[in-house]
């Protein structure tokens, strides 16, 4: 299976692979309420733009500023893509200047769309003042397919993950999004798709982070096949997928809730593909650090935080959750504690 960064040079990890120019110029393959919904090889499809005017806040074109001359955050244009037959949407976050930037792709959780994470992360506010690309890819359905199995409405397991892909392969030829620098992130149902794509295509991504979601287990299990660094955040007093794993959730009339690993266990999968060395666990304010050092390069790592008294939710957020899902801790602003992982990564 070719992924990306097996068609453009990344001198860190692939050497071999081919000229960037050669890359861009192959064709494209083809939370409200939460829990895990399943969506791994790339097969060949065709992925083209569909030119959509429609824009939260405006035109968006690098940096915006009020009459005053204050910079203010650029506003994020919505964008459709065309992969596999279907039409996906997402909405971009550009930040000011030129030139290749980092991209953090963000999926939201199941129930939730890409304006609710942003809202709920402020991630574009964050990685626009570091300079990098923010997108926000819209599911199917309201939810990704973060498991390998198949499921009444997603007969294909693999969409989602060929559908970040393309995803990012436009961005780099459209955006000047660094193939070197691309990251992904997510929250709850989210964050396990964005493991599941670290997960197996190492190649694609810089670096992973996941907030209150977990590697899929038993059925649509997914493995890491690669050594990528990994940020698993979550909160100690999860009501909703606890961290200890959901061995067996309950049952979904709509698609199946897939079953999951513990938190720990999800970041000794990646370790363990990374042939990581023991790890060090210290306690921070208000959570605990755990980190493994990936072999062969020591500044690459897997972390886990578990953070205190915390719920399903992405820790600084400034949003009130829905009922259910335990409280929101400020020990830790999880936005620039993804971002800063990233940028170390």
């Amino acid at each position: 299976m070719r992924s990306l960064r097996d068609l453009v040079p990344i001198p860190r990890r692939r050497p071999g692979a081919l000229a960037l120019a050669v890359a861009l110029a192959l064709p494209l393959a083809g939370c409200a309420t939460e829990a895990d919904r399943p969506a791994a090889a790339p097969a060949a499809s065709s992925a083209t733009t569909t030119g959509s005017p429609a824009t939260t806040g405006g035109p968006s074109a690098g940096s915006a500023t009020t009459p005053g001359g204050t910079a203010t955050t650029p506003p994020g244009v919505r964008r459709q893509l065309r992969v596999d037959g279907r039409t996906r949407g997402y909405l971009l976050h550009r930040p000011a200047g030129d030139g290749p930037r980092p991209l953090v792709v963000a999926f939201h959780g199941r129930g939730s769309d890409a304006a609710a994470l942003r809202e709920q992360t402020r991630l574009e506010k964050a990685a626009g003042a570091r300079g990098m690309l923010v997108a926000y890819p819209e599911g199917l359905g309201r939810g990704w397919g973060a498991g390998t199995q198949k499921t009444r409405q997603r007969p294909d397991p693999d969409l989602d993950v060929r559908f970040t892909e393309a995803l990012v392969r436009h961005l780099v030829r459209t955006e000047q999004a660094d193939p070197e620098r691309v990251y992904v992130a997510g929250f709850s149902n989210g964050g396990s798709m964005a493991l599941r794509v670290a997960a197996q295509r190492p190649g694609l991504v810089a670096g992973a982070a996941s907030v209150s979601g977990q590697l899929p287990s038993g059925a649509a299990a997914v493995e890491p096949t690669g050594p990528v660094p990994v940020m698993v955040v979550y909160g100690a007093d999860d009501p909703v997928r606890p961290l200890a794993g959901w061995p067996s959730p309950p049952p979904d009339p709509e698609e199946p809730i897939v079953p999951t690993r513990s938190a720990r266990g999800s970041a000794e999968a990646f370790a363990a593909a990374g042939h990581a060395g023991r790890p060090i666990t210290e306690r921070e304010r208000g959570y605990d650090r755990t980190v493994w050092h990936l072999d062969g390069d020591p500044a690459a790592t897997v972390q886990l935080l578990v953070v205190h008294g915390a719920g399903h939710t992405w820790p600084g957020s400034s949003i009130t959750p829905p009922q259910g899902f335990g409280p929101t801790s400020r020990a830790l602003d999880a936005t620039d504690t993804v971002l800063d992982f990233f940028a170390a990564a």
